[in-house]
């Protein structure tokens, strides 16, 4: 899976990351202060990032060339080693994988590269944009899923953790118009 990520990466246009993170530092700012309160800011966080997982795995499946997965630890091992890869330039550790289960450990994050949270803002869950992101994806490939922060390096943890539980396999319909 690394070698499909590593290719995946090099067909993606990069950006510096340092602008990167400093622009999602400011997108984030804005949204504590347009919402004024923390939990309404992780919510908006978490909204924005399904949006953007919605339409990044159409770049994700056009360009990675990854075929299904067989199950749910493989679609754990996907996203950690290609689309993390593909899109953030790291690859992530898959821990606690089950049936329905899986997190996701980050041992360097890129959205959090030059990130202090003040005390105020203590249960921001500043990377919470990814869990988002992670479940628009997985719900256009028709994976229900609920994705949260268990640990995060801005918290003090040693890593940034995502935990990422299947709620339900959802079935594709067709609807004929005839």
């Amino acid at each position: 899976m690394r070698r499909v990520g590593e290719a995946a990466f090099s067909k993606v246009e990069k950006i510096n990351s340092e602008l990167f993170s400093l622009t999602y530092g400011a997108i984030v700012t804005q949204l504590l202060k347009d919402y004024e309160e923390v939990d309404a800011t992780n919510t908006q966080l978490e909204k924005m990032g399904y949006n953007i997982g919605v339409r990044l795995i159409d770049e994700f499946l056009a360009k990675a060339q990854v075929g299904n997965c067989g199950n749910f630890g493989e679609t754990a091992e996907v996203i950690a080693k290609v689309g993390f890869k593909m899109f953030l330039g790291i690859t992530a550790e898959v821990v606690g994988v089950s049936e329905k289960e899986f997190s996701l450990q980050l041992p360097e994050n890129p959205l959090a590269e030059f990130v202090e949270l003040p005390e105020q803002y203590g249960s921001l869950a500043y990377n919470n944009m990814l869990c988002g992101v992670l479940r628009g994806a997985l719900e256009m490939v028709q994976m229900r899923v609920e994705c949260s922060l268990t640990k995060d390096a801005l918290w003090g943890d040693e890593v940034t953790e995502i935990r990422v539980v299947l709620k339900e396999m959802m079935e594709e319909e067709y609807v004929d118009d005839d």
